[in-house]
């Protein structure tokens, strides 16, 4: 059995959502802004999540950005627009999928169903503390790094780069990006530089050899991405 939590301000999206996936194993949530849903996420055991981007209160990029924080929980954007600015936002900010409304309910079903596979499959249903790259290793439980075993001792926005790297390995982000999930807030003027020097710090701390990394690698004109593949 899974929890799906649908948010939408419009009951009746809502409801014809909740028609949608009324006859699979799932449990259904419902809430009509982002700090509803946030406040189910408290409450709740969720297993995936089906995101208005456009809501009163708090919209869904907000609250997607809040729960990126703390959970990989799938979540499928609900957009009553076609724009790719709205949905590379979205994406951006962690969304794993959208759905552009009107929607087809095959297309609801099969997308929902394929989320939580692939959730399930890398080990989803049940928060993962620990993390692993090559010899760098990330409690989340107890918030402490270790290299090759050797405890590694970081800022608390060092240690908020590295988790982020660590939960999406092989996955490229700017600095804009790194500077508004880490910092929550968008880049100020001189954010990208701010990242930058962060970048530079860990290599210091967790690279044998910082000029040619192994872990933290800058991708010339994107970002930056972790993984443990050998040395460019």
């Amino acid at each position: 059995m899974y929890n799906i939590l649908i948010c939408d301000d419009e009951r009746p999206i809502v409801n014809a959502l909740k028609i949608y996936l009324s006859d699979e194993n799932y449990t259904l949530y419902e809430a009509y802004d982002g700090a509803e849903a946030l406040d189910v996420l408290r409450r709740v055991d969720i297993h995936l999540i089906l995101m208005d981007i456009m809501m009163p209160r708090m919209g869904g990029i907000e609250a997607m950005a809040r729960i990126r924080e703390q959970s990989n929980v799938p979540i499928i954007l609900l957009t009553a627009k076609s724009e790719d600015a709205d949905i590379i936002l979205g994406l951006n900010v962690g969304a794993d999928d959208y759905i552009t409304k009107p929607f087809k309910p095959a297309e609801v079903a099969a997308r929902v169903k394929s989320q939580l596979r692939r959730y399930m499959l890398l080990g989803g249903g049940g928060r993962t503390h620990r993390l692993v790259c090559g010899g760098i290793e990330l409690d989340d439980e107890t918030k402490t790094v270790t290299l090759d075993g050797d405890d590694v001792l970081l800022t608390p926005t060092e240690y908020g780069i590295l988790r982020l790297l660590m939960e999406h390995p092989g996955q490229v982000f700017s600095p804009k990006d790194i500077y508004r999930r880490v910092w929550g807030q968008d880049a100020i003027y001189g954010g990208e530089g701010t990242v930058a020097v962060h970048i530079r710090n860990l290599r210091t701390k967790l690279e044998l050899d910082p000029a040619t990394p192994r872990y933290l690698k800058v991708v010339w004109g994107q970002g930056y991405k972790i993984d443990d593949g050998g040395r460019l």
